[in-house]
C-alpha cells in the first residue's frame, strides 16, 4: 500500500505537544516526514530530555500512524532532543557577608601536615601588616585555634546588632576568632553527624558580628568532605591556600585538595600551594638543611598542577611551641621563622590581587592594591 504524507500529517495532529496548547504538527516538533510506499520515515524534535518523554513521544506516533492510517506501516521515527541551554553549573551559592571583603580557605588533603598553625601564623602577619583580619576554625571535631591564640577559656559574648543578637567574636593578636572550641569543655568530644556540623558552622559564620574585615581565613578540616561543601554553599570563597609537608603520602592528598577546589561546581581559584616542614636547620648550625620529609615536594607539585608556589616553612621547634603556648611564631621579631610566615603572606596578598584582577569577584569589594604589605619588604 503506497501511503499519502497529507495523511499522516492529518493523523498526527491528534497528538498533543505536552505544554504547548498544540499538537505535534503545529507545534514544529515534526520536522519531515519521508514516504516510501508503505514505509514512513518521521523526524520530531522534542524539547523534553527525559527518556520516558522520548519513549511516549515515539509510541504515539507509532500508534497514530498504525491506527489513523495504516496498521501494517513500516515506521521509522528519528527523534531529537532541543532542550533548552542547561544553566551554568551550580558553582558557588554563597552570599557575600557585608563588611568582608576576601576570604580565603586554607586546607589540605592530610591532616598532622601544619595547616592551623599555618593558618594562625598568616592571620598575624596579615594583622601585623595592618589588615584587618579574621578567622573562623571550620575544623568541629578538632578545633585548635583557642590553644594557638591563647583564648581556650574565653567565650564568646552576645551582643545587640541592628535589633538582633549576634555572637562577638574573641579577639588577639589583632585578629577575631571564632572556633566551636569556645562552646565546648576541653575534655568534650563532638560527636555529630554532619548536618549538625553543618548547621553549628552556619551559626558561626551568619549569627556573628565580624564587623569591617579585610580577610577571613577559614581553617579547614583535613580531607575533602561534608564541612568543606558546607563552607563553599554558604561563602563566596575567594581562594584557597593548600598545605603539604614534601612527603609523597601528604603530596598525594595534597593534590585530591587542589583537585577539589578546582572541581566544575565548585571552582574556587587556587592560590597556591604552602611547603611546611620543607627542611630542619639546628640552631647550632645555622647553614645546614636537612630535608627529613623530603626535598621540593610540594613545589614540584604546584609546578605539575600549574598553581603558584606560596613559600616553604622550615621544620623549626619553636614554631611549634610557639603554637603549644598560644603565640603565634610569626610575633617572634627578627627570626627566620617570622622572615618565612612574612615571605609567605606576602605571596599569598600578591597572588589574591592577581586574582582579583584577572578573575570574576566572588565577593562584593575586591583587594586592587597591596597596601599594607610594607611591613613584608626587606632590604
Amino acid at each position: 500500500m503506497k501511503l499519502k504524507k497529507a495523511d499522516i500529517l492529518k493523523a498526527l495532529e491528534k497528538i498533543s505537544a505536552p505544554g504547548d496548547g498544540q499538537n505535534i504538527v503545529e507545534s514544529g516538533a515534526i520536522t519531515n516526514i519521508q514516504v516510501f510506499g508503505d514505509e514512513v520515515e518521521v523526524d520530531v524534535t522534542i524539547k523534553n530530555p527525559s527518556l520516558q518523554a522520548k519513549k511516549k513521544t515515539e509510541v504515539e506516533i507509532l500508534k497514530c500512524i498504525h491506527r489513523e492510517v495504516y496498521e501494517k506501516a513500516k515506521i521509522k521515527v528519528n527523534l531529537k532532543v532541543d532542550a533548552p541551554a542547561k544553566p551554568q553549573v551550580n558553582q558557588i551559592k554563597g552570599s557575600p557577608i557585608p563588611g568582608i571583603q576576601n576570604i580565603i580557605a586554607v586546607a589540605s588533603g592530610k591532616g598532622g601536615v601544619g595547616k592551623s598553625t599555618v593558618t594562625a601564623n598568616i592571620a598575624v602577619t596579615l594583622a601585623k601588616m595592618g589588615f584587618k583580619v579574621g578567622l573562623l576554625d571550620t575544623d568541629i571535631y578538632g578545633p585548635s585555634m583557642p590553644i594557638m591564640f591563647d583564648v581556650a577559656m574565653e567565650k564568646p559574648l552576645s551582643i545587640n546588632v541592628d535589633g538582633k543578637a549576634k555572637m562577638k567574636p574573641i579577639e588577639n593578636y589583632g585578629v577575631k576568632l571564632l572556633s566551636i572550641g569556645f562552646f565546648t569543655q576541653p575534655n568534650q568530644a563532638v560527636i555529630w553527624r554532619g548536618p549538625m556540623a553543618a548547621k553549628a558552622l552556619n551559626q558561626m559564620i551568619f549569627d556573628a558580628h565580624w564587623g569591617e574585615l579585610d580577610f577571613l581565613l577559614l581553617d579547614l578540616p583535613p580531607g575533602t568532605g561534608d564541612i568543606h561543601l558546607s563552607i563553599m554553599q554558604s561563602l563566596p570563597v575567594t581562594g584557597a591556600v593548600v598545605v603539604s609537608t614534601p612527603q609523597e603520602i601528604a603530596l598525594a592528598d595534597a593534590r585530591k585538595g587542589v583537585a577539589m577546589f578546582q572541581q566544575e561546581s565548585i571552582n574556587v581559584p587556587v592560590l597556591g600551594i604552602v611547603e611546611n616542614m620543607a627542611y630542619f636547620t639546628p640552631e647550632e648550625l645555622p647553614n645546614n638543611k636537612y630535608h627529613i620529609f623530603g626535598e621540593n615536594g610540594a613545589k614540584n607539585l604546584a609546578e605539575d598542577l600549574d598553581v603558584p608556589f606560596l613559600g616553604e616553612i622550615p621544620l623549626v621547634q619553636s614554631i611549634r611551641e610557639a603554637g603549644d603556648v598560644g603565640r603565634p611564631a610569626a610575633l617572634q621579631t627578627a627570626t627566620p621563622s617570622e622572615e618565612a610566615f612574612e615571605e609567605l603572606t606576602k605571596n599569598v596578598v600578591s597572588e589574591l590581587v592577581k586574582r582579583n584582577t584577572d578573575l570574576p569577584p566572588t565577593e562584593a569589594i575586591k583587594i586592587t592594591t597591596m597596601a599594607g604589605c610594607v611591613a613584608v619588604k626587606k632590604k
